[in-house]
């Protein structure tokens, strides 16, 4: 059964709505400033970052010195620095740009510095070196001619290399190198991990800032890239999800939409009109009755069934004998029985004791009670009749 909403509960309803729009509506907001506002975390090794990862340490160190840091944060900005005049490249890895995209941003720059590089950049600017080993943060002499290097004296290591074909590796360990330098005509590319030299935690300790001094300040002018996911070769398309998932998938799917649709269709059931009542619904006393009756009967609880008829008779027995409402059982009992001058037992049976086992004797605890009932209603109209 339906009921129509009063007013006042759809208002509320209402309000509920609203206020759940409101609030999303609030949080989008707040979402689309902080992306698009300019609030937005740096990320490890950002020359404009202040945080223990970031390196606007050792870009100040730069300005100091005289050499002009330009922070590119797309390739387009990169490429027309470099291009308007001689300066060092100082990049992380960019795995979004092709191999060619890297050599044509390494010959536009007179010297390169690799802070963070993968395998691939190695490979690619670096005649074929390749990483070696990850060790804790360690102070070692340079064993090397580099003149940054040499200058510096002993720096940290963390990331190691193995150096190509003409590469020269400074401050070994481990079988491996923390710094590589390749002359690249006028210039070299340099490969350094950035976060045991270059990062404002660790650029104070030994000879860490003496190096990144050395290794960047070369030209009166740094390019900091700061590769961009937006930099994406155009040339090379990124495959779509049609292209990574098997040719059955599709189809798969389509059957399952329409299977689904089907089932909807089959099993759904269509609701009809509203259909207005006024509350609260007077259900007839019968019905009620009925009712628990059935669930009695579906229990097969005799007991259970017996004590509900007992406690009726008992309370319409305590109104007719003028007792109290809370006179206990047993003496309800020793009073029916004095009254009709039965045996005291046999009524404490009837209204308290007998326990029934099956429907039958159920049947015939209730007509001992109802005869009961009867026989005290007659001796309450014989006091009542005039003599």
């Amino acid at each position: 059964m339906t009921a129509v909403l009063a007013p006042p509960t759809r208002r509320r309803v209402g309000a509920g709505w609203i206020a759940l729009i409101a609030a999303l509506g609030i949080v989008g907001l707040l979402g689309t400033l902080l992306v698009f506002g300019g609030w937005t975390p740096r990320d490890a090794l950002d020359p404009a970052a202040p945080a223990p990862d970031g390196t606007r340490a050792v870009t100040r160190l730069l300005e100091q010195q005289g050499v002009r840091v330009v922070v590119a944060r797309d390739l387009a900005a990169a490429e027309r620095e470099l291009a308007a005049a001689p300066a060092t490249l100082v990049m992380r890895d960019a795995p979004t740009l092709s191999d060619a995209t890297l050599e044509r941003l390494a010959e536009s720059a007179s010297d390169v510095v690799l802070i963070e590089p993968r395998s691939r950049s190695l490979d690619v600017l670096l005649a074929g070196s390749s990483l070696a080993d990850v060790v804790d943060d360690r102070t070692v002499e340079p064993s090397c001619e580099t003149p940054a290097a040499r200058t510096a004296g002993p720096a940290r290591t963390g990331e190691l290399y193995l150096p190509g074909d003409g590469v020269t590796g400074c401050y070994p360990t481990d079988g491996g190198f923390g710094v590589l330098v390749r002359e690249n005509g006028a210039g070299t590319v340099t490969a350094v991990d950035g976060f045991s030299v270059l990062t404002n935690r660790v650029l104070p300790l030994d000879g860490n800032a003496a190096l990144a001094l050395g290794l960047l300040g070369g030209s009166p002018t740094v390019v900091w890239y700061v590769p961009s996911p937006a930099d994406a070769d155009t040339g090379a398309e990124v495959p779509t999800i049609g292209d990574l998932t098997p040719p059955w998938v599709t189809p798969v799917m389509v059957l399952l939409l329409v299977a689904g649709v089907a089932a909807a269709l089959w099993r759904g059931r269509r609701f009809g009109p509203l259909v207005t009542e006024r509350l609260p619904v007077t259900v007839r006393a019968n019905e009620t009755t009925e009712g628990r009756a059935r669930l009695y009967a579906a229990s097969g609880d005799a007991a259970h069934a017996l004590d509900e008829l007992r406690r009726a008779t008992r309370r319409r027995l305590v109104r007719r004998l003028g007792m109290s409402a809370r006179t206990p059982a047993g003496q309800l009992a020793d009073a029916v029985a004095e009254r009709l001058g039965a045996d005291r037992a046999v009524v404490h049976g009837i209204l308290i004791d007998d326990l029934p086992h099956t429907d039958r004797d159920l049947v015939a605890a209730s007509d001992r009670l109802r005869d009961l009932e009867t026989s005290v209603d007659a001796t309450l109209r014989t006091e009542r009749t005039p003599r």
